[in-house]
């Protein structure tokens, strides 16, 4: 083949039922092993999953948000390096009927970099914040900047949560033997003198975070806007948090919350939503969709604050889930709903008639699209599972350009990498993170090399790689500045990994 299919082993829809969102974030607050505080330093647990910290909290406030940053494994599931054994080994696919005998395990040759982080709270929503440390990072350790909202079971304990990643290590990918069962975790990675560490900044935020997304094209500001579950959409100002975590001394205040107010808060849209954008082309422009049906339009003022227009684009008979901008023309964006449609919209139009394509995309519940920024694509995901391509120079007429049938529930999270333009990462209820490429074509068998169609697992030509090991994932990102790296978020926690395949 040309690309390499793989599985990982370490591996729902949050959008329109809160009794779900409500589940997941009950579930999460049971957690095997937290950590300790950033002032403290960070446990690294071993292969075999124990630790020497097996406390759990739901509430996000006390003494300190509990915090860990893990290397090689999910916090959830306890995996083994693979021993080397005579049989041949197999490629699992889920789904598939395990032998009395079976044991997933944590294979490293199959990924660069692998580190799972425990957040305290579940945060099934998150970001990535564009930083000053260049693109295109390739050397190791990285370090990178997120923020996320939390779902705790209470609204006064959640938080918009801001994270510095430091020294994510690589998985060692020289011709080393396996480690074995009695190999640590360190033995797996470089050797590097410091460890990977977290250091986060809690502010408070009333209701669950539905969503959150960081705005662009503001070099001296850093903005996120969050959807709260009490239905009110707010943003945020976290530019001199995101100096603080940057302190070279460290973080010395309390990790209590800070009880800030935001920026600005919109409350016409009466009820809670998640579709949120912000436009890659207008600085401070939003749209913001909820589950009444409605679709409202935000434009920055030259007083800091926003106009938010009170007529709602409306042409969508049920629930908005996603909205995504065009990435080339500033006046359009799409948005997708439990209506079964995908709208392509212009906001020169009033909007009452700013709808200007209508597309019966599935044949259910839409909970996702993105917004390809290289060719004119679109990729969505449904609750049928199925994931669909969709060229905009045929969308009028509701011809998909390819149609993957791999997940098993719902789709929750689609996106297109950010500087390949046949690559993407999708995530399902199915708890699978899955990387596709377009361009992948089906090899032909070679006698003369003794392959057969019966050698390659029973999946699409186009699917690379699985990656498990988490549960209920929410929400699937590409690194903007460092090439490959995914990460995915999900009531166990947060996953941070580059595979072999991209």
């Amino acid at each position: 083949m040309a690309s390499k299919r793989t599985t990982g082993s370490s591996g729902s829809k949050g959008q329109k039922q809160k009794d779900k969102k409500k589940k997941a974030a009950k579930d999460s607050s049971v957690i095997e092993e937290n950590f300790m505080q950033e002032d403290e330093g960070i446990d690294w647990k071993d292969v075999s999953g124990e630790s020497e910290d097996d406390s759990s909290s739901d509430d996000m406030e006390g003494d300190a948000m509990e915090e860990g940053l893990e290397g090689g494994e999910s916090s959830k599931k306890k995996k083994k390096a693979k021993k080397k054994t005579e049989t041949k080994d197999k490629v699992y696919l889920p789904g598939e009927e395990m032998g009395s005998g079976d044991e997933l395990v944590f294979e490293p040759s199959s990924y660069k970099m692998y580190h799972s982080l425990n957040a305290g709270a579940s945060c099934l929503s998150f970001d990535i914040l564009k930083d000053s440390l260049g693109d295109n990072r390739t050397n190791y350790p990285l370090s990178m900047y997120l923020v996320a909202g939390s779902q705790s079971n209470l609204a006064s304990t959640n938080s918009v949560v801001l994270m510095k990643l430091n020294k994510l290590v690589a998985l060692k990918q020289s011709g080393e033997d396996k480690a074995s069962d009695s190999d640590s975790e360190d033995e797996l990675y470089d050797e590097l003198e410091d460890t990977p560490d977290m250091k986060s900044i809690l502010i408070k935020h009333t209701g669950g975070v539905n969503r959150i997304r960081c705005a662009p094209l503001l070099p001296d500001k850093r903005l996120v806007a969050t959807w709260s579950d009490t239905g009110t959409v707010h943003i945020w100002d976290i530019t001199k948090h995101s100096i603080t975590i940057d302190a070279p001394a460290g973080l010395k205040q309390s990790h209590k919350p800070i009880n800030e107010p935001p920026l600005f808060s919109f409350s016409g849209h009466q009820v809670e939503g998640f579709a949120m954008d912000w436009s890659p082309l207008v600085v401070g422009q939003l749209a913001t969709g909820d589950c009444r049906k409605n679709i409202h339009l935000w434009n920055p003022k030259q007083d800091g604050s926003w106009h938010v227009d009170q007529r709602p684009f409306t042409g969508h008979t049920a629930s908005v889930e996603d909205i995504q901008w065009s990435p080339n023309e500033e006046t359009v964006f799409a948005s997708c709903s439990v209506d079964k449609s995908i709208r392509i919209w212009d906001i020169r139009a009033v909007p009452s008639k700013a709808c200007m394509i209508t597309s019966v995309a599935h044949d259910s519940d839409v909970n996702v699209i993105s917004w390809n920024r290289l060719e004119p694509f679109i990729v969505s995901g449904g609750d049928d599972g199925v994931l669909k391509i969709w060229d905009l120079r045929m969308f009028k007429d509701g011809t998909t350009s390819a149609v993957f049938k791999h997940h098993t529930a719902p789709v929750t999270s689609v996106e297109w990498h950010p500087s390949d333009s046949t690559v993407l990462a999708s995530a399902g209820e199915d708890n699978q993170v899955v990387q596709w490429d377009l361009a992948v074509e089906k090899d032909t068998p070679d006698k003369e090399l003794g392959t057969n169609e019966s050698d390659e697992p029973d999946v699409a030509p186009q699917l690379l790689f699985i990656h498990q090991g988490q549960t209920e994932v929410k929400e699937v990102h590409w690194h903007p500045q460092i090439p490959g790296v995914l990460i995915s978020t999900a009531a166990n926690g947060i996953d941070i990994f580059r595979t072999i395949s991209v």
